[in-house]
């Protein structure tokens, strides 16, 4: 990122910005997976969204930041700071953030890492009895490696490709309206203010959304949730485009599907690592975010084609509103592995 403000070309700016797409690429699914490895299972799922929703959060930010340094300190500032912060983050991280107590188990041999597990232990419960002779152990066998093919074997085919879909048919969706709301909200009729405030109601909804979804799910379970919340995004979604007469509705309706659809991505990135076991965790949610990308480089692309062959707001908002119906169904189809992570809930 830092490099990036130093480009002369527009080869070497999209050198620079593939590299940092794959360090940033590596970040969310590590990131939930250590969450949701240190988070009582009564909140993990709420914990893991919050941690997902920083993402949502920074994006926001990272704009609004932009707006001004640019003006002030030219388009390189915004480089400079997005370099320059990561780097005091992994600082941070290096001294505070404790490694996996499962991969410090599996990997402890000779007990090299008896100590910081020790450490570990006791910074989450003080009271707990611990010396340098204690061993431990986990109902997992070490891997040197975890290929993809691992999130296909042991009857994970069917939760693995129904989780992509859904990945890729959200994310297609989500980012159709984080790139073409606001201008066919102007296009409508209604001011660059107002259409700039649809887009951020859009995202508004997504972050209430996954705080309120995270609590319902570790209460309901992933299934009930998600099917529910993708149906009301369907019927949102589609009401969109035949509300421009009624500003009042029209953002109801905006909040209503970034409540479902935004709010609704962490959800679903939760699901894979509650899934998957955690030596499979990382790997799980990011190739089902992998996947989920080429819906969010499909959805505007999409809707761009969409619009030059001259679709009205209503149709395209009403198309906009079928993957989200797919969404659906295909967590119908996740009822089994809802079931299983159910079933691994810890008794009282």
């Amino acid at each position: 990122m830092l490099a990036t403000s130093r480009v002369t070309s527009v080869n070497e700016l999209l050198l620079m910005r593939f590299m940092t797409g794959i360090g940033l690429g590596c970040i969310m699914p590590n990131a939930m997976a250590l969450a949701g490895e240190y988070s009582p299972y009564s909140l993990r799922v709420t914990l893991m969204m919050v941690v997902s929703c920083g993402f949502t959060m920074g994006a926001a930010l990272g704009g609004l930041v932009s707006a001004i340094l640019i003006p002030l300190f030219g388009w390189q500032a915004v480089f400079y700071v997005g370099g320059l912060l990561p780097l005091f983050i992994a600082l941070l991280m290096y001294c505070f953030l404790p490694e996996s107590l499962q991969f410090l188990a599996l990997n402890n041999k000779h007990n090299r890492h008896t100590d910081q597990i020790n450490i570990t232990l006791k910074r989450i419960d003080s009271s707990i009895q611990i010396d340098n002779h204690m061993r431990y152990e986990v109902c997992e066998a070490p891997k040197k490696s975890v290929p993809i093919l691992e999130l296909f074997r042991h009857s994970r085919t069917t939760g693995t490709l129904l989780f992509w879909g859904i990945n890729f048919m959200n994310l297609l969706n989500l980012y159709f309206l984080s790139n073409w709301l606001p201008t066919l909200i102007k296009d409508t009729g209604y001011s660059t203010t107002t259409a700039v405030l649809a887009g951020t109601l859009l995202q508004v909804g997504g972050v209430i959304g996954t705080f309120t979804l995270g609590r319902l799910i570790d209460r309901f379970g992933f299934v009930p949730v998600l099917v529910t919340s993708f149906l009301i995004a369907v019927v949102s979604i589609g009401l969109i485009g035949q509300l421009s007469a009624s500003l009042t509705f029209l953002f109801v309706a905006i909040f209503i599907a970034g409540f479902c659809i935004v709010g609704g991505q962490p959800a679903v990135n939760a699901l894979a690592a509650s899934y998957y076991p955690n030596a499979l965790r990382a790997t799980g949610i990011g190739w089902g975010l992998g996947i989920g990308r080429i819906g969010s480089i499909i959805g505007p692309v999409l809707g761009g084609q969409l619009i030059s062959q001259n679709w009205t707001s209503a149709s395209l908002f009403l198309a906009a509103a079928v993957p989200a119906f797919i969404s659906a169904m295909m967590m119908l189809g996740m009822r089994e592995v809802d079931q299983i992570i159910l079933k691994s809930k810890p008794s009282p």
